[in-house]
């Protein structure tokens, strides 16, 4: 009799995508975390151009489930839904990426767009782009997020510095900025949660 899937282990469930061997040796090169594994660029650390197929479709699956919820809700209602999307999008990235995203009158995403990409210590955001594709979509509020490669999700005064400066430019077209939320790896770390905004 099969196990229902929820039971399984985190090696047996993804050997039925890979295989049992090759989803240990995965799961080993990735230090057990599943995270790791899928939000790594999987297509050039697996030995086989299958499962490195098998493995980034595995993970654009759970993307778009992610942004489909996203989508359908009030973002206000499932931060764990946002930081869950953003840690796919951005928690393995090997440089700074800047990401917007895009909110109708009832928080629902439009549209989520990485704006900048940078270096692995910082990256030139420019708040005039923001409010300008902001106004192009028609939107009400944003969310903003970045990665730190650095593995340390804690925001630095430069982020402070710009959130302010994009919350300002925003404002004077009536757009909302509800969030800056800062990816490392499998941490997040919200600037509405701390009092940042």
């Amino acid at each position: 009799m099969c196990r229902p899937i929820e039971s399984m282990s985190d090696a047996a469930l993804l050997s039925t995508l890979v295989g049992p061997r090759t989803a240990a040796n995965l799961l080993k090169d990735a230090r057990g975390s599943l995270s790791r594994l899928l939000n790594a660029d999987v297509a050039q650390q697996v030995p086989s151009s299958s499962v490195g197929a098998k493995l980034m479709a595995a993970r654009e699956l759970v993307r778009r489930a992610l942004a489909e919820t996203m989508c359908e809700r009030d973002l206000l209602a499932s931060p764990a839904a946002v930081r869950d999307y953003l840690r796919i999008m951005l928690g393995q990235r090997d440089h700074e990426v800047f990401m917007v995203l895009f909110l109708d009158a009832q928080n629902r995403v439009i549209a989520p767009e990485e704006m900048f990409r940078g270096t692995l210590t910082q990256t030139s955001v420019y708040p005039r782009e923001v409010v300008k594709r902001a106004l192009s979509l028609n939107a009400a509020a944003v969310i903003l997020a970045h990665n730190h490669p650095s593995g340390v999700a804690e925001p630095s005064r430069a982020d402070e510095f710009l959130t302010q400066s994009l919350r300002s430019a925003l404002a004077l077209v009536d757009i909302r900025v509800l969030d800056h939320i800062v990816i490392a790896g499998s941490n997040a770390t919200s600037f509405a949660e701390r009092g940042l905004l």
